[in-house]
């Protein structure tokens, strides 16, 4: 029987709350992005809100990632 990687558990703990992070900044940058279609900064607020969103996307699959190998391990190549 494994046991669980509280290290490896605590990481991927943190990693969820990067990705909570992204998931509200993406979409908030994303809508003041297209309240503000006139203001100059619409471009670069928007690529940042789209990038954010990607990053949230990343890290979500992430940090499942990082979870499932703290709590049943790595698959070895047997």
């Amino acid at each position: 029987m494994r046991h669980t990687d509280k290290e490896l558990l605590v990481k991927g703990i943190k990693s969820f709350g990067y990705t909570v992070a992204a998931m509200f900044l993406g979409p908030f940058l994303l809508y003041q992005a297209f309240k503000n279609e006139d203001h100059p900064f619409y471009i670069p607020v928007l690529i940042l809100g789209i990038l954010f969103a990607g990053l949230a996307i990343y890290l979500g699959f992430r940090s499942v990632n990082i979870v499932m190998d703290a709590l049943f391990g790595k698959k070895s190549k047997d």
